[in-house]
């Protein structure tokens, strides 16, 4: 897979992109990613990107023309299937990110990202050139820089080769619709405090009943919503 990501600062990603299992994606060439400073589609001397919002209001506005410019050049990259290249806007106002919509987007072999800054995006990047929109939870960030960081990371980890084991995603929280079970490992007895008999028994039949019926209970008391939208045996 590869992603651009469309940002004023570009710095943001060197920490998050360079280390553990990202890095080790990256140096395997199991993922990609170009980081794209929208400044550098300007065309004046200030590199200016933002403009007083029509109708007057506080915070400026992203303007439309270096977004537009900045996608155009990917698309101008791209042999074949430009025209179906997902642009995604990460906003406020987008649809809520979960897991099923990371696994949605580990289908698409390339992925384009749009970081907002300031005040918002001018409304035509949104009606006209995005193609999806996205938001991390219903709270406002200074910038859909760290909502970038997170959408990719729980994209990139659903690829193939990039755990471990695979089972590691299957077992997740959320991925089954439940959260998931309690984890132990050594040592056995902490502080009077012991692993559940049943997880040193080795009867993995014993082990898996009593992880399901703990992940379901454990979303029963957390998160009671989640047992509605799925059905249990």
């Amino acid at each position: 897979m590869h992603i651009d990501i469309l940002t004023l600062f570009p710095q943001m990603f060197d920490s998050p992109f360079g280390a553990s299992i990202f890095k080790r994606a990256i140096d395997s060439k199991l993922v990609s990613v170009s980081l794209h400073n929208i400044r550098d589609h300007t065309h004046d001397k200030h590199r200016t990107v933002d403009d007083y919002a029509y109708g007057g209001g506080a915070g400026m506005i992203l303007k439309p023309e270096p977004i537009f410019e900045a996608v155009a050049a990917i698309k101008a990259t791209i042999k074949e299937g430009a025209e179906k290249l997902p642009v995604i806007l990460l906003t406020p106002q987008g649809r809520r990110f979960c897991q099923e919509v990371a696994g949605e987007l580990a289908g698409y072999s390339r992925l384009v990202l749009i970081c907002g800054r300031y005040e918002g995006v001018d409304e035509r990047v949104r009606q006209h050139l995005a193609t999806d929109e996205i938001s991390i939870g219903d709270y406002v960030l200074s910038g859909g820089e760290l909502a970038a960081m997170v959408v990719v990371d729980a994209v990139v980890r659903l690829l193939p080769g990039v755990l471990g084991s695979a089972a590691s995603a299957a077992d997740d929280s959320h991925t089954s619709g439940l959260l998931e079970y309690p984890q132990y490992t050594r040592p056995p007895l902490y502080k009077g405090w012991s692993v559940p008999a049943v997880l040193l028994s080795g009867d993995h039949a014993r082990i898996a009943k009593w992880r399901h019926e703990q992940a379901i209970q454990r979303t029963r008391q957390r998160r009671p919503e989640l047992l509605e939208k799925i059905d249990l045996p």
